[in-house]
């Protein structure tokens, strides 16, 4: 590898320090690595990796292969990185210009998530969608019992996977495709940053299970219970889990200390704005980094389309 300036050259790819946070790292791939990858790919139609688990450990391997093997071990290092454990990958300027409006191009995109998921730990059944993935549509207008499709006010900063009984490490957000939209960002803040954070933790309640529940939508059937800082690292640094919406406080003081960890996150200074482009994924460690999203501007030809992929570690 060769380091120009502030960027990185791989075999590839090239990689360098988002401007907004310099924990997160920008992975572009070149045009020819994609070109590659969906010449090597085209043998797997969406519903065969549906269909076959291990045709997406091929797929990850198929693009792996496009980088000389560098690609993955990338990754890896930077999801096990806490001081990082986040990457913004997106392709080049060329191979961005080339993207087509189509559900050919979209089921190219389902396709690069599924060999960088698998390349850095394996993807959870997604209830909601009924599949390892689940693809979801942001309109002007939405009646849904959740935030994650309404698209006039901010989606506050959370940690996924709280309310279901298997370990999410990792959560991969991309944007398929979107029409009319202006405002809308991405919302990152690590933990590390968090201003707060030993407030928090340092809570007598920081430690106590709370009870989690789901609305319908997430066809899910079962509340559980855990503490929002269920687990220190191998440096003994704090995990969350985390989200207001599906807490279910039992007593006074467990709701003002959630009402109070709420309003502590919605006011952090150190919370960045990060553009995801079409055909672009942020990808996360979830127990370092709370996410969210900023409200869009009004429009009614409003649309958004999103993919999102919630796993475990395997290494």
């Amino acid at each position: 590898m060769t380091a120009a300036a502030s960027v990185v050259r791989y075999e590839g790819f090239s990689v360098s320090n988002h401007p907004e946070n310099a924990r997160v790292q920008v992975v572009t791939l070149d045009k020819a690595t994609i070109d590659r990858f969906e010449e090597l790919s085209s043998k797997w139609q969406v519903q065969a990796l549906e269909y076959k688990p291990f045709n997406r450990f091929a797929v990850a391997d198929a693009l792996d292969k496009c980088c000389e093997g560098q690609l993955g071990k990338f990754l890896v290092k930077t999801m096990e990185d806490r001081d990082a454990g986040a990457f913004l990958l997106e392709a080049d300027e060329a191979a961005q210009k080339a993207y087509v409006n189509t559900e050919e191009q979209r089921e190219a995109f389902v396709k690069l998530a599924t060999a960088i998921s698998h390349l850095i730990g394996l993807p959870n059944f997604d209830s909601m969608a009924g599949k390892y993935y689940a693809r979801f549509t942001v309109r002007n207008e939405d009646n849904s019992d959740s935030y994650l499709r309404q698209a006039h006010r901010r989606m506050e900063l959370h940690n996924d996977g709280t309310y279901v009984n298997e370990r999410t490490d990792f959560v991969l957000m991309m944007k398929m495709a979107e029409e009319n939209m202006e405002m809308g960002d991405s919302l990152l803040l690590h933990v590390d940053d968090w201003q707060d954070l030993d407030k928090f933790y340092n809570h007598p309640m920081a430690k106590q299970n709370i009870r989690w529940t789901a609305p319908p939508s997430k066809n899910i059937g079962y509340s559980i219970e855990h503490p929002i800082f269920f687990e220190e690292d191998k440096n003994g640094k704090p995990h969350m889990l985390f989200i207001d919406q599906f807490a279910q406080p039992e007593n006074m003081q467990q709701g003002l200390y959630l009402y109070e960890m709420g309003e502590s996150l919605e006011n952090e200074s150190n919370c960045s704005n990060i553009r995801v482009n079409t055909g672009s994924m942020l990808v996360v460690q979830n127990h370092c980094w709370l996410h969210g999203r900023d409200k869009f501007v009004a429009h009614p030809g409003l649309k958004r389309e999103l993919m999102r992929q919630r796993g475990h570690f395997t290494r």
